[in-house]
């Protein structure tokens, strides 16, 4: 399934439900924590199921949310979502990453969701995320070193892999690091996000007992149908004001007082957070 089939069906699957709070935990401890009021991100796709979510609960808690994207398809679908979730947004059409229709220091944070692997040119982008910013620079990407991620990448979705090519190197954050020092930003804060217990293969579990070959009909029906939906959109429409808590009671990982660099064997995401000097 594809960003356009997921602009009308929010069925996202369990483990998108839970990356989405995790984030949304802490985006808002970010805020907090360096008083952001404006909000660019850009790209606003990068995680898979419905595309331009990802800094809802920022607009939630009132900050000015700017969602960058280079499909006037996928701008005009976001719309309408944010539409139906009553909240403010504006919407910009970006015809070049390496050139953000923005001025300096123009935001107070600026950031991506492992998005940079689907851009011609992320070093131009990260660059502008640092130019646009007059505050916080915050970035993540998928973690490689991950089993899911190796699962994902030999046996079950080869295929993206080889589209992506060359691109797949933007999972390295010493890189990213560097080149976000360069253009002026000081890290101030790495880890890791999204450290449920299952593998990271980035599509609902019947798909993948699908590709990996795996015919049993009573599997299949315990993760499809009525019984196996959810839905983030669900829970910000008030339709399931219970899917929080019956989602974070995985969180046990994401919430443990561990070292990132243990978390790291499992965790989904790495993550650089930066301030401009």
């Amino acid at each position: 399934m594809d960003w356009q089939h997921y602009l009308t069906d929010y069925n996202e699957g369990l483990g998108l439900v839970y990356e989405r709070f995790v984030l949304n935990d802490f985006l808002l401890a970010l805020r907090a924590r360096h008083g952001i009021e404006t909000v660019l991100e850009a790209p606003l796709y990068g995680m898979a199921g419905v595309s331009g979510i990802n800094s809802v609960a920022l607009a939630q808690a009132g900050c000015q949310v700017t969602l960058a994207d280079d499909s006037r398809l996928r701008l005009d679908g976001v719309q309408r979502i944010w539409q139906e979730l009553a909240l403010p947004v504006r919407l910009v059409q970006v015809l070049d990453w390496g050139r953000l229709p923005f001025a300096d220091n123009s935001f107070d944070l600026a950031w991506e969701w492992a998005g940079l692997w689907y851009l011609p040119n992320a070093q131009a982008l990260l660059h502008e995320l640092a130019r646009v910013s007059r505050r916080v620079v915050f970035v993540a990407m998928p973690n490689r070193w991950q089993v899911g991620y190796f699962m994902r990448k030999y046996l079950i979705d080869q295929r993206f892999f080889q589209e992506i090519g060359a691109r797949e190197a933007w999972v390295d954050m010493a890189m990213i690091r560097g080149i976000l020092h360069a253009a002026g930003v000081q890290i101030v804060d790495q880890g890791v996000l999204d450290v449920p217990p299952w593998p990271d293969t980035v599509m609902p579990a019947s798909e993948v007992l699908q590709r990996l070959g795996i015919r049993s009909a009573k599997l299949q029906d315990q993760f499809q149908g009525e019984g196996w939906t959810w839905s983030t959109m669900a829970y910000y429409l008030g339709q399931q004001p219970e899917l929080r808590e019956q989602v974070m009671r995985y969180a046990w990982l994401d919430h443990a007082s561990l070292p990132w660099q243990i978390k790291a064997v499992w965790a989904h995401h790495r993550y650089l957070v930066g301030v401009k000097g």
